[in-house]
């Protein structure tokens, strides 16, 4: 399998390459419009045809290239069903499963932080990898309070994930804000503070104390995302 991680400097995103080797199809989780060509390029250097563009939710700290690839190279656009996106080429649901040769992704629904928040999840031979989007970060979890946001909900989707996934399995988020690149769910099931809450209620006060500012391209992004990014 062929792995890359690009950065986005900007909104602190992270945009996930998986490649098969044998079939050359790739796919991209979370692309950023600004990196298209970037994107463009990789995928020209390794030789690889672009199958799937996924988002793992409606962001609103910046604007998809989901629709901006389509165009380029005739590739499947998804996003969760409750994304309500009517430009996607397709939608997924929980327990779907996005195949590239004998790379396989399932689909958990992992609602909290917005409610159309999934995660995807590869079991590899090793051990698995979670590409986590905004469910879980590395020492932090998604914030809840916009987009149909629900911290007790968002409580619910993180039990379900460090109760049906082994310790070892890598955490790829979709942000982090101070450069680290990757963990394991046994790693922040230790040191996450969020995840240090005896209770959701606990956790739900936790959530609803954060105030944090709202992101600064929320009013353009979420609409331009629901239309996969066109026209920008």
């Amino acid at each position: 399998m062929i792995f890359r991680q690009m950065f986005e400097q900007n909104s602190s995103t992270y945009t996930y390459l998986l490649a098969d080797e044998n079939s050359s199809e790739a796919l991209l989780i979370d692309p950023v419009l600004e990196h298209l060509q970037q994107y463009l390029e990789l995928l020209r250097d390794l030789n690889l045809t672009l199958k799937f563009a996924l988002d793992t939710h409606l962001h609103a700290d910046h604007i998809t290239a989901l629709g901006a690839l389509r165009e380029a190279t005739g590739c499947t656009t998804m996003m969760g069903v409750e994304s309500q996106a009517p430009c996607v080429s397709r939608n997924f649901v929980q327990d779907d499963r996005i195949v590239i040769g004998a790379v396989e992704l399932e689909v958990l629904h992992t609602p909290g932080h917005t409610d159309d928040s999934y995660c995807f999840l590869l079991r590899g031979e090793q051990q698995p990898w979670l590409f986590s989007g905004d469910t879980l970060l590395i020492r932090g979890t998604g914030r809840t309070d916009f987009q149909n946001g629900d911290a007790a909900v968002q409580y619910q989707s993180l039990l379900r994930l460090l109760r049906e996934l082994p310790e070892n399995t890598l955490v790829y988020p979709g942000h982090d804000y101070k450069g680290w690149t990757v963990t394991t769910l046994g790693e922040e099931r230790r040191c996450n503070p969020r995840l240090q809450v005896s209770s959701q209620d606990e956790y739900v006060r936790l959530m609803d104390n954060l105030h944090l500012p709202h992101p600064a391209q929320m009013d353009v992004a979420v609409p331009a995302n629901r239309q996969c990014g066109a026209g920008l």
